[in-house]
């Protein structure tokens, strides 16, 4: 099978999605492809003339030539999940109890049958070599870039990303920062830890795919779904995964598949999906 057979496919949910691939419905059986490598990436970074730090850690997965990831909880990765993952095939591991482990194999296989680009109807965007602040303000301009909105409008953001919640009030929205690990902003607002809470309040959801490891990405879609509000992901858990939700609340998506534009000062590449809008146009 082609990545061009598959360029429109998706599914009506996360779970659905993962019952597609077990059935074969988007390319080789996954009880015959197995995880060649497992490893983790540990990140500490504080952008020169920001006040505040923070900490990635990623567990990726790799499959053939394509690698899936999911983030995790710095801390919160038992020591035993690589050496469990190395060796298994992909089916087995969409059933194992680690929600990361999870992830991270449906992302590595999607990753392997429809990897970004034209044909599984992605638009590169190219992004310039910098420091790590420029990074991570150039990739937060086209992130914020797939909200079609007027300014004025309020946008739950779910995951706070201080270079996003920047790039959100220059195109003059009202931003209520959301993380489950709280704290305050750059610009010391208080940070929601219950975005379910808050969703009445938006017009929009801005929300990294680490909600798919964490639990709280159903809620959110099926909210965007229900009340016809845009939700865009930008993915670096599940880059491959979220593309596949669009038109199932999801409404675009900005992948960032492995090694993210953290890891590189050099120039790099995301990967833009849209939706139709009403009336068909894109």
């Amino acid at each position: 099978m082609t990545a061009l057979a598959h360029a429109h496919t998706t599914a009506a949910s996360y779970q659905e999605l993962v019952d597609d691939v077990l059935c074969g419905r988007f390319g080789p059986d996954p009880r015959t492809r197995r995880i060649a490598v497992a490893f983790t990436t540990r990140q500490a970074v504080r952008h020169h003339g920001r006040s505040f730090g923070y900490r990635n850690e990623v567990l990726s997965l790799r499959l053939a030539e394509a690698l899936g990831s999911c983030a995790v909880e710095p801390g919160a990765l038992p020591d035993g999940a690589v050496d469990d993952c190395v060796g298994s095939d992909v089916a087995r591991l969409l059933a194992h109890e680690l929600p990361a482990v999870r992830v991270a194999a449906l992302d590595a296989y999607l990753m392997h049958v429809l990897p970004h680009g034209p044909a599984s109807g992605s638009v590169p965007c190219p992004l310039p070599a910098g420091t790590s602040l420029e990074k991570s303000r150039a990739r937060a301009k086209a992130v914020t870039g797939l909200l079609d909105l007027p300014p004025g409008r309020v946008v739950l953001v779910v995951g706070v990303v201080n270079s996003l919640l920047e790039a959100l009030r220059h195109r003059g929205f009202t931003c209520i920062p959301c993380d489950l690990k709280g704290g305050t902003t750059e610009w010391g607002e208080p940070v929601r830890t219950d975005a379910l809470a808050e969703l009445e309040r938006c017009d929009a959801v801005l929300a990294s795919g680490m909600t798919l490891g964490n639990g709280t990405f159903e809620p959110l879609r099926e909210h965007a779904l229900r009340h016809g509000k845009p939700l865009v992901m930008f993915a670096q858990t599940g880059s491959a995964v979220l593309p596949r939700l669009i038109g199932a609340g999801v409404s675009a998506v900005s992948a960032e598949p492995y090694p993210f534009f953290w890891l590189d000062g050099g120039p790099g590449v995301i990967h833009q999906y849209r939706g139709e809008r009403p009336g068909g146009a894109l």
